[in-house]
């Protein structure tokens, strides 16, 4: 052997022991208060990580070799989990994940409001696609209602043929790891169905001993009605359900948010798994549509109702709108002007011209029309959000409503902070632990050893949201650290590059 060839050879051995050492080593996270997500107070200690695994948690002493992070007496709490979530498209095409990192998030929930992907293609997609967070997935209704029905043909209810399908398909998803069913009655694909279908697949979820969430079919007008649909699908089945971004969006509703908690309450008193999922603004994002309870667009009377009872016009502002994109970023009163129409008019209007455009242009992806839209207020939204079975969500992506920033972070500025509608250790367990409950995960959701290092540092005296309708992708700040199976994602409000995030299956 020559010198060269014995040089090589011990320079390959040193990388080798590098790389072995690289392998084996921990990370410690030190000098921090570790709120586990029980819901007990935090208590001074360390918490050490070794791959995705948390190691240790206690009074611990660096070791040889370890790295050390200080984490100035700040709170470790576990990575938030978003119960209802729109945000994997944003992740596949903004790889640094901002929209969820900036707000702690460490694992999105999908599937919602009846639309999902199969099981198979997120597994491919997960793999070929790497994004910063951990993603889990129920089935939709509204998707298996348009594989089956056809997306032209889902203005009716389903034959029971049809039925039978749709089951077939649900069950095999739900052998693949999805979390359940999930329904989006308030929207056109899943409005015509009635009861009996939806009840149909909710007994396939149950017999999979897995649980359905549900928008469901009024969250206004008819609200009485579709939560007894809800609580009956949880009486009949005996599985968990949770209502979907609870909320009070009729103008002479509000403030009865104790009556429907009281409802819900006593459902639960009689053996119903009732839990509800909530995000923390007083106006929501989705189609100008379901502004129409009875789906009736050209009706002046209808649309009268929408302005004076199911939102604020001079509130609320287009979002999202292809026929016209000058009209994002102004309120629809503020478009009635420039039209030189009333609101309900303009309102009537613009759902005509978005109708015609998608008619005319049907491979357009995306979508076509959406309005942040101010109908709830500010003691109703409090009151979800301190009742004790319900858990924290953003419904949000990356698009015009500031939820898709800014949730987490601002429940933990605004309503556990400034207002102290709950206190830090009962919104770290809504985000966490219990959220995970719920969702039957259970490797995740709380700091002890065994469990996945997902993991968030933050500084209760700091976190809030900046984001806003007009400057949604605003970064929140108190948000220290993030790390996502162990890897640090999110550092001093920007993205690590890291893309450690996995398919999580029931």
């Amino acid at each position: 052997m020559n010198l060269k060839s014995a040089l090589l050879i011990v320079i390959a051995s040193l990388c080798l022991h590098r790389t072995v050492i690289a392998q084996n080593s921990s990370t410690l996270i030190t000098n921090v208060r570790v709120m586990d997500g029980t819901g007990s107070p935090a208590v001074k200690g360390s918490v050490r990580i070794k791959g995705d695994i948390i190691l240790e948690v206690g009074n611990l002493k660096p070791n040889p070799n370890e790295k050390v992070i200080d984490g100035k007496g700040q709170v470790l709490a576990p990575g938030f989990i978003d119960a209802h979530s729109h945000h994997l498209g944003d992740l596949q095409k903004n790889p640094n994940g901002l929209s969820t990192s900036n707000q702690g998030i460490t694992t999105v929930v999908i599937g919602q409001d009846g639309e999902s992907y199969p099981m198979d293609s997120l597994e491919k997609d997960m793999k070929e696609k790497h994004i910063v967070a951990n993603i889990a997935s129920y089935t939709g209704h509204s998707s298996l209602r348009e594989e089956i029905m056809g997306e032209k043909n889902l203005f009716r209810n389903a034959t029971q043929a049809e039925i039978d399908k749709m089951k077939n398909i649900l069950s095999k998803e739900l052998s693949k790891g999805s979390l359940g069913l999930s329904t989006g009655l308030e929207y056109e694909q899943a409005f015509y169905s009635n009861r009996d279908e939806v009840l149909q697949l909710a007994k396939v979820a149950a017999a999979a001993n897995t649980r359905y969430i549900s928008h469901i079919r009024s969250e206004d007008v008819t609200m009485a009605d579709a939560l007894d649909e809800i609580i009956q699908i949880g009486k009949i089945t005996k599985m968990p359900v949770q209502i979907s971004h609870i909320k009070l969006a009729k103008q002479s509703d509000w403030n009865t948010a104790s009556s429907i908690l009281a409802q819900l309450e006593k459902a639960r008193a009689e053996g119903v798994q009732i839990t509800a999922d909530v995000y923390p603004y007083t106006f929501w994002n989705s189609t100008l549509r379901v502004l129409f309870p009875a789906r009736d667009y050209t009706n002046m009377a209808s649309a009268q109702l929408a302005v004076t009872q199911l939102f604020d016009p001079s509130q609320s502002y287009i979002v999202q709108y292809a026929p016209n994109p000058s009209y994002v970023g102004k309120t629809l009163s503020a478009i009635a002007v420039e039209r030189k129409e009333s609101d309900a008019q303009a309102l009537m209007s613009l759902v005509a011209i978005a109708a015609d455009f998608k008619e005319k242009h049907p491979g357009y992806k995306g979508s076509i029309e959406a309005i942040a839209a101010k109908s709830m207020n500010e003691s109703d939204v409090a009151k979800f959000i301190a009742w004790p079975y319900s858990v924290i969500c953003s419904d949000g992506n990356g698009g015009g409503h500031p939820r898709g920033y800014g949730s987490f972070t601002r429940v933990l500025g605004k309503y556990v902070r400034e207002d102290k509608v709950i206190s830090l250790e009962n919104a770290v367990h809504k985000m966490t632990a219990q959220t995970a409950e719920y969702l039957g995960i259970k490797d995740r959701g709380i700091i002890a050893v065994g469990k996945k290092a997902d993991l968030v540092l933050l500084n209760p005296e700091t976190v809030i949201d900046h984001a806003a309708i007009l400057n949604s992708h605003a970064l929140s700040t108190g948000i220290e650290m993030l790390w996502v199976n162990g890897q640090l994602v999110y550092a001093q409000q920007k993205a690590t590059g890291k893309k450690p995030g996995v398919l999580i299956k029931r």
